[in-house]
């Protein structure tokens, strides 16, 4: 009842102000609004103000984000440069190259502080040192709308991992590193330099052909060769770790999963193998290219979740511990405390 309740509050919610970015499109297309440089002045107003206020005052009691009122206006703004006459879109170019670049960078600064704030609190509250991708997650899930949070959680961590965390990550009792035996990081690392070496000859051979592709391309894989040296930086600061009550794999800020203890079967220290099915997965984005040395069983389906929310089934998972045999002791005696 509760749902249903809720469900048809959050259609009034967008229907609303959709009806009304609606009426404006119809008003814009009118004859009679044509030349009329006053009425397009209020239009852009009402575009860029009033909807997005009619809106907030529709989510302010509600759970969702404050922050979606961006999104609005943003609208608002795409839909007067498709409609207006370019002579009366003065306002709507000034809010584009002006008030959206401070609204964006202020949005990232509220995320930056209550994730500050957050990190402190669970340093008091836990005596541990917190993980920054997990709070900073939980921090966005608080202000951005459910499907952003994890590209805009994923794009922020590339940063902060790659450029300005450079401290390093003391292990505390019950976490495991993985990728100081493995080579994960010198692959990763030799994937970036393959990316420079590639970047610089197919930007050599495509500015032959346009400039504009080349520069284009080169771009684009500079920004992966960003990602990737930030998924790598990552690998050191989210080490493995054994909790009270599950297991917590992790593969830097690609693949991760929770698993209860109640959930695994056996622990298998070994390199052989793996079979091909769908439901054995590697923790490690290298795939074979990155040996394992442990495989865990599982008696349920449990979830490998990746970059940008991609998931995965598996009941079956392998990857490399450095220290594997302290980290299957732990395993066991962990188990053995989780009530039946």
């Amino acid at each position: 009842m509760n749902k249903t309740l809720q469900l048809h509050q959050n259609f009034f919610n967008f229907a609303i102000p959709a009806s009304l970015l609606g009426v404006l499109i119809l008003l814009m297309k009118s004859p009679f609004f044509v030349d009329n440089s006053t009425l397009n002045l209020a239009i852009t107003l009402d575009l860029l103000l009033t909807v997005p206020f009619v809106y907030f005052l529709l989510i302010r009691k509600s759970t969702i984000p404050k922050t979606t009122v961006v999104p609005i206006m943003v609208l608002g703004a795409f839909i007067g440069s498709y409609y207006l006459p370019k002579e009366d879109q003065v306002y709507i170019e000034l809010f584009k190259n002006w008030v959206l670049p401070i609204i964006e960078l202020s949005i990232m600064a509220l995320v930056f502080i209550k994730v500050r704030k957050a990190t402190k609190t669970y340093q008091k509250l836990k005596n541990t040192s917190p993980d920054f991708y997990d709070t900073l997650k939980t921090v966005c899930s608080e202000i951005l709308p459910q499907k952003l949070v994890l590209p805009f959680s994923t794009e922020i961590a590339v940063m902060y991992y790659g450029f300005i965390h450079w401290k390093k990550r003391t292990l505390h009792q019950n976490e495991f590193s993985y990728h100081k035996k493995s080579g994960s990081a010198a692959l990763l690392g030799a994937l970036i330099m393959m990316i420079a070496v590639e970047t610089i000859a197919f930007h050599l051979l495509l500015s032959q052909w346009s400039t504009t592709a080349a520069w284009v391309l080169t771009v684009l894989s500079i920004y992966t060769g960003i990602q990737f040296f930030g998924f790598a930086k990552s690998l050191s600061q989210r080490p493995i770790a054994i909790n009270e009550k599950a297991l917590v794999l992790r593969y830097g800020m690609i693949n991760e999963a929770q698993i209860p203890f109640s959930d695994i079967e056996t622990v298998i220290l070994s390199k052989k193998a793996l079979p091909k099915d769908k439901m054995t997965k590697r923790l490690s984005l290298l795939g074979e290219l990155e040996s394992h040395n442990v495989i865990l069983q599982l008696k349920n389906v449990n979830t490998l979740m990746g970059l940008y929310g991609i998931k995965k089934k598996f009941t079956t998972i392998a990857f490399h511990i450095d220290n594997p045999a302290e980290f299957k002791e732990k395993i066991d005696h962990s188990s053995l405390k989780e009530p039946i």
